[in-house]
């Protein structure tokens, strides 16, 4: 299948929404506590489902209708069952005596309904827009052996790795002080962020890149051998199940200094970003990481630059994982909009 251009949906204008959702919840002129894993929740549904279908799902009162109640019941429902390791995962014969298979299917079942309601509605429309599932569908025509259908699935990835990065962020207000000054000197303080600002940012994107390495999405990616095979010198026969311990391999002291250290600057020399296997490699990565890493660098940069953060007392903020691959306990933190918000909402 050939690819489809990552440039063809642009987010550059994710902050329409992102500011707007964070603004509506502190007080602008003071410091307020947020709790930040709604926020970035609703922020990711409507960053993807803006670029999928140009639809909105958060503010303005657009929480209150029933599609929008749906999507956040789908999007929570998947964010706990993801990354979620299963005893059935690892020994099969469990899976005739455990629910977790079955409730996994029939919600893979409701997201593809939902889904599949956007691109009907985007088939019965006469004018053709420029979301993703307009340019698919396009394909569709175009290339029918290639693309035989669509459905969409959204980024769980980026809503985890914000609360992560800002965790980090927070437990070290110094990196948190050089990002800003990266920023407001490559950008100034007249406008936002844009999507193109972030080829400027290197600081932020080794922000980006060292919480990747500490908290991949996927820690326990499985493959599965398509013929039996040699690797590493062990056999693999046809269908066995491997996995591939990404979090242990990103915290290996004979590849990493000071490897369980929240240490950006690490990324500062050249090539070390290539030992990250965040999103696999080869023919099997994830297709969606360009896309995860472009709106995580906005999103994060526009924080850092609109807003001023604190922690909530003078503790390290907890950094225990749940079971999910999220922090066990939800980000609070104390925001405070900077002077651009000021002036981009006056202007």
């Amino acid at each position: 299948m050939a690819p489809v251009p990552s440039y063809t949906y642009p987010c550059g204008n994710l902050n329409i929404f992102f500011i707007p959702t964070f603004v509506s919840v502190i007080i602008i002129q003071k410091f307020a506590k947020v709790e930040l894993r709604s926020l970035f929740g609703n922020f990711q549904i409507n960053n993807i489902l803006r670029m999928i279908a140009r639809k909105r799902f958060y503010g303005d009162g657009a929480e209150q209708d029933d599609d929008s109640k749906r999507v956040r019941q789908l999007v929570d429902e998947a964010v706990s069952s993801a990354g979620v390791g299963h005893a059935s995962d690892y020994l099969p014969l469990l899976r005739s005596v455990t629910s977790y298979e079955k409730r996994v299917k029939k919600l893979a079942v409701r997201v593809d309904e939902f889904l599949q309601g956007l691109v009907d509605e985007k088939r019965s429309q006469k004018e053709k827009g420029n979301t993703m599932i307009d340019h698919l569908l396009s394909l569709q025509e175009t290339q029918p052996d290639n693309y035989t259908d669509v459905t969409v699935k959204g980024l769980i990835v980026v809503t985890r790795t914000l609360e992560w990065a800002m965790l980090n962020l927070l437990n070290h207000p110094e990196v948190l002080k050089k990002a800003k000054i990266e920023i407001d000197t490559k950008i100034g303080l007249d406008r936002l962020m844009d999507e193109p600002d972030a080829l400027n940012l290197p600081y932020l994107q080794c922000i980006v890149s060292e919480i990747f390495r500490l908290y991949p999405a996927a820690p326990l990616p499985p493959r599965r051998a398509t013929d039996d095979c040699i690797v590493g010198g062990y056999n693999f026969q046809r269908g066995t199940t491997v996995i591939a311990n990404v979090w242990a391999i990103h915290r290996d002291p004979d590849i990493w200094e000071e490897p369980e250290k929240f240490k950006p600057e690490r990324f500062e020399k050249k090539g070390e970003d290539k030992k990250l296997i965040t999103f696999g490699m080869g023919r099997r990565a994830c297709p969606g990481s360009g896309l995860a890493q472009r709106v995580l660098r906005l999103a994060l940069g526009s924080m850092i630059q609109c807003f001023e953060w604190e922690r909530v007392g003078e503790e390290y903020v907890d950094t225990t994982e749940a079971t999910t691959m999220l922090p066990a306990t939800p980000l609070l933190a104390m925001c405070r909009a900077r002077p651009i918000v000021h002036k981009i909402l006056n202007a």
